[in-house]
């Protein structure tokens, strides 16, 4: 069954670019490693949070990419630029696919 894997955190506006930057080489990275990442969406929230939702395919293959992480550089970089960070997981029971008309 597929579970996200959900990042709220603030940045600072001068750090931002440079998050999204380490943050698309960090998907890449860990796509070539762990294909059972299937889909990530970052979103900037009304009250200046961000939320950085991260899907995949199996909790099996989700949590084998976070004990693989431990310790990489890029990681532990990226994760500096986060401010307030928090992280949560859940499994997905139901979703509605987008219906072609």
């Amino acid at each position: 069954m597929a579970v996200v894997r959900l990042h709220r955190f603030r940045v600072a506006r001068a750090d931002l670019d440079r998050l999204l930057a380490q943050r698309r080489t960090l998907i890449d990275a860990i796509r070539l490693v762990h294909p059972g990442l299937t889909e990530t969406r970052l979103t900037r929230l009304e009250d200046g949070t961000y939320l950085d939702t991260w899907r995949w395919d199996r909790a099996e293959h989700m949590l084998a990419a976070v004990a693989a992480a431990q310790g990489v550089p890029l990681v532990d970089a990226t994760e500096a630029l986060m401010l307030d960070a928090s992280v949560l997981t859940g499994e997905i029971l139901d979703e509605t696919p987008d219906q072609v008309v």
